[in-house]
């Protein structure tokens, strides 16, 4: 079964996002700040990481700079979930480190398509 760290504030988006994962038999970490996501990224060791840009503490970007810049973690993918559907914003996630981008509202069968592509990749 693989384990996907999604990292999001929002209590209602975590709650669909997680339930309709886990019904699709992945194994879901929930992370609600960037800092905590940059610490279960070591405890966790997550297949693919879903991480929400605008974050408590510590946001998405500085928490994908963290995890890409550690080479025991590097290798996870991580898809940036963000409301941020400005030009410009897909290629500063890409910089901060993201291997991919997704917009909110989250198209869910495309995120899921995306999912399943980087985890064959990375097996």
């Amino acid at each position: 079964m693989n384990k996907i760290l999604l990292v999001e504030d929002n209590e209602m988006l975590q709650e669909i996002l997680a339930e309709r994962l886990c019904l699709r038999n992945f194994d879901v970490v929930i992370a609600n700040n960037g800092q905590l996501a940059v610490e279960l990224v070591q405890k966790e060791s997550p297949d693919l990481i879903l991480m929400d840009m605008s974050l408590p503490v510590m946001d998405g970007w500085e928490a994908t700079r963290r995890i890409k810049s550690n080479p025991e973690t590097a290798h996870i993918p991580i898809i940036a979930l963000t409301a941020h559907a400005l030009s410009g914003d897909r290629e500063k996630a890409l910089e901060a480190g993201c291997d991919d981008y997704e917009t909110k509202p989250v198209n869910f069968p495309q995120l899921l398509e995306k999912i399943k592509q980087y985890l064959l990749d990375h097996q």
